[in-house]
């Protein structure tokens, strides 16, 4: 269980621009890059305005991770900005200095031969980032700053991956269920690239819950997957589509809440996996309503936060959360 510290879906605009930062000499400029950035991107995706996948090549080449772990990202303070994001103010102080963030490493799922991808397979790294425009109080530092990157461009990375969110305690037949909102399916796809490219026999379902269609950015590749894997299904829902919001549209159905679908019995009728705690491992991963971290308490009464969450319909169905020690078959990453 690791906090990312990510506001992964807090997307409110907001008409400010963001405020000049102080200049510094090119000369300088070169000095800070140098010194701080060890990484350069190999290629940007745009999905749409907030949402892209970024790909980034380290100057180190020999990494090594696991799937479903996260790394560090950073730029500093005296790079440009997106655009139509909150103002922030940069002082002398603040101006040299890194900006910092941890990002799960993603996966393409299919590589450019069109075979299944792996995530360590390739001399880059990606990643699902979303842009944070807005964030209340505290402007956010780096998103605005990675969405202002080319193609060729320097930035930080870090070398050292961390996290628990694997799939260390998987067996070869145990049914693997994935659950995610937003950028959160990107530990996922890494994963799940892991279990197909290693012949995993057990059914593998993924389940994502965005606003938007658009926002699915890797929709493509999991049905690429679906067709080649009898054994393997990507199911989608949405909560802001007209089909969510609006009751006169023909094909309405209302907004999709993951906990919902899970508590109603709606995923085994959709997908005809069994949901048992005796075969099945869940991963959940994104917004934390949506997981209901629980509370460490002895009071049973007390132990799950509202609106419920995930952990609280699985635990009713038999499962346990994954402990230190205690392994379980509830495995979740926070992202802020």
């Amino acid at each position: 269980m690791t906090d990312l510290n990510r506001k992964a879906d807090v997307l409110s605009p907001s008409d400010a621009k963001p405020a000049a930062v102080p200049r510094l000499n090119a000369h300088e400029l070169q000095l800070l890059r140098s010194e701080h950035y060890n990484a350069e991107v190999a290629d940007i995706q745009r999905i749409h305005d907030d949402l892209m996948v970024v790909r980034i090549r380290p100057d180190c080449p020999d990494l090594h991770f696991v799937a479903g772990q996260y790394t560090v990202l950073g730029l500093g303070y005296w790079e440009d900005r997106a655009p139509d994001t909150q103002a922030e103010h940069i002082d002398e102080g603040e101006l040299r200095k890194v900006a910092r963030r941890a990002y799960s490493v993603s996966c393409p799922l299919i590589d450019a031969n069109g075979e299944i991808a792996v995530a360590d397979a390739s001399p880059w790294l990606e990643f699902y980032i979303v842009l944070i425009r807005h964030a209340g109080a505290s402007p956010p530092a780096l998103t605005p700053r990675l969405f202002a990157l080319a193609k060729g461009d320097r930035l930080f990375m870090s070398t050292h991956f961390h996290g628990n969110h694997t799939l260390r305690t998987t067996r070869l037949n145990d049914t693997v269920i994935f659950v995610a909102t937003g950028t959160g399916e990107a530990p996922h796809n890494a994963m799940i690239a892991s279990l197909l490219s290693s012949g995993h026999r057990g059914p593998i379902v993924a389940v994502c819950c965005v606003r938007y269609e658009r926002d699915l950015a890797y929709r493509q590749q999991h049905r690429q997957l679906e067709n080649r894997y009898p054994n393997y299904r990507y199911i989608a829902r949405t909560t802001r589509e007209p089909m969510n919001v609006d009751p006169q549209v023909s094909d309405y159905i209302g907004k999709q809440y993951l906990q919902e679908y899970f508590a109603s019995g709606d995923f085994q009728r959709e997908t005809g996996v069994e949901l048992s705690p005796e075969t099945a491992s869940v991963y959940l991963c994104g917004n934390p309503e949506m997981i209901g971290v629980p509370h460490h308490t002895h009071n049973p009464a007390l132990r799950y936060p509202k609106p419920t969450g995930m952990v609280e319909v699985l635990e009713k169905q038999g499962f346990h959360v994954d402990r230190p020690h205690q392994p379980g078959n509830i495995h979740f990453e926070k992202y802020w």
